[in-house]
């Protein structure tokens, strides 16, 4: 009995020890927000690779998405990205958000 009185002790004042508090999260990076006013400018222009990245940076969206003539688009809504729709003569037609 008097060998388990030292174990027991030992896991009395374990029992009230505390745990490391584990580092905070690093912050979440700021969400980039389509402006497409500010991309107006592109409609009437040829849908190119160039023209999608000139109207990526001037919306400040994070992604594009293209819309070919006579196309169904989902309805999910994305605030960070641009839809961009153009005609048969690969003319932009539409430049808006979501």
């Amino acid at each position: 009995m008097r060998a388990l009185l030292p174990a027991f002790a030992g896991l009395l004042t374990a029992g009230c020890m505390t745990t490391p508090e584990a580092p905070p999260a690093p912050p979440a990076p700021e969400a980039r927000v389509c402006n497409a006013e500010a991309a107006q400018g592109h409609i009437g222009h040829d849908a190119t690779a160039g023209m999608g990245a000139a109207i990526l940076r001037d919306s400040g969206a994070q992604s594009l998405r293209w819309g070919p003539p006579n196309s169904a688009w989902t309805m999910d809504y994305r605030p960070d990205r641009v839809n961009v729709r153009y005609d048969e003569s690969m003319k932009i037609t539409e430049i808006t958000c979501g």
